[in-house]
């Protein structure tokens, strides 16, 4: 006997994902990277914006050579 599980999928348009998931306004993203002789420093940012609200992150990182 096969006792898999039985799924069953359907199709979502993108407007009926939006609607569950709360949808995504607007987003961004870029990046810095600079290498020297002396050294290397790189920049990160992000935000992301929705329905539910806003999310903004950044990091940086330094490396003496």
């Amino acid at each position: 006997m096969n006792f898999a599980p039985q799924v069953e999928t359907a199709e979502m348009s993108d407007a009926a994902l939006d609607a569950v998931s709360g949808g995504l306004v607007a987003g961004g993203a870029g990046g810095l990277n600079l290498e020297t002789p002396l050294g290397d420093v790189c920049a990160d940012l992000l935000a992301v914006g929705s329905t539910d609200g806003l999310v903004a992150g950044g990091s940086i990182h330094a490396a003496a050579g």
